[in-house]
């Protein structure tokens, strides 16, 4: 039996390994994953809004990175162009084929493992895009909310994206509400992790928006570190003491040139969040 267990290890060490090494060279550019179906035809309304919005954020220098399949990953691969797409392809006896639209000799590698493959592309994505999908679809989005909210992973936009007049994601946002924050599995608050969008362009503003001013952020000792674009004023970090909910029982924000200190007890990553979106409505 350890046997068995040495060898999963071991599997996990290389394939998350193999992943890092695949994002080495382009570690400096920004990068927008995005989760779909794999089964999305392409003369589906979705994949040609899918095909868009890659276009639009290849224009605006980003990359991709897709699990390199067919449906929205082919999509968004073809729109965002063979030289602005990585992909982390999955091992399956069905239907994960690399796409035509990615380079399959620099810019792939496939994974034995769901939760490598998870954990290597979350980890290199600066936003996420999610359209309608099946149970891998909505794996990887709850994965993704489950790592931004608990502070598992950096704060980033996440995006749903569905046709106009589309019903998947209104549908899954009403159970949120109604089930889910209606139950108090969690609070009201953290619906803005996510935010629906019907059209390419309003994907790509919503990603864009949450790097207006906003650059990173860093955590040590109670407290938190917010890196900003441009240098705040003393009345803008006071008015972060009116943002809802607060980062600490006791709140302080403080400024250092384009940086902003504040205490942090380490839980609250929506009102970081809210923190976020303030600082970016300055710009």
């Amino acid at each position: 039996m350890f046997e068995i267990d040495q060898l999963i290890a071991n599997t996990a060490s290389d394939e998350l390994l193999l992943v890092a090494k695949l994002f080495g060279p382009w570690r400096s550019r920004k990068k927008v994953l995005v989760f779909g179906s794999a089964r999305t035809p392409k003369e589906h309304s979705l994949y040609q809004l899918t095909k868009e919005f890659g276009k639009i954020m290849t224009k605006a220098d980003w990359m991709s990175i897709t699990g390199a399949g067919g449906g929205i990953m082919e999509a968004t691969s073809e729109g965002a162009g063979h030289d602005h797409t990585i992909g982390v392809n999955i091992k399956l006896p069905f239907e994960q084929h690399a796409n035509p639209f990615i380079d399959v000799a620099n810019k792939v590698v496939s994974v034995k493992n769901f939760f490598t493959r998870k954990v290597s592309m979350i980890r290199e994505a600066d936003a996420f895009v999610c359209l309608p999908g099946g149970f891998g679809t909505l794996d990887e989005l709850y994965e993704v909310l489950t790592l931004i909210h608990t502070g598992k992973t950096s704060p980033a936009p996440v995006v749903l994206i569905d046709a106009p007049g589309g019903t998947f994601w209104s549908k899954w946002l009403d159970f949120l509400e109604t089930e889910i924050i209606g139950g108090a599995y969690i609070g009201q608050p953290d619906s803005a992790l996510v935010k629906l969008c019907t059209t390419a362009e309003s994907a790509a503003e919503e990603i864009f928006g949450f790097y207006a001013n906003y650059v990173d952020c860093s955590f040590s000792s109670g407290q938190v570190v917010i890196n900003l674009l441009n240098e705040p004023t003393d009345a803008q970090v006071q008015s972060l003491l009116n943002v809802t909910p607060q980062l600490s029982k006791s709140p302080q924000f403080t400024k250092s040139g384009k940086s902003i200190t504040a205490s942090f007890e380490g839980r609250n990553y929506v009102g970081l969040r809210l923190v976020i979106n303030e600082i970016n409505s300055w710009a």
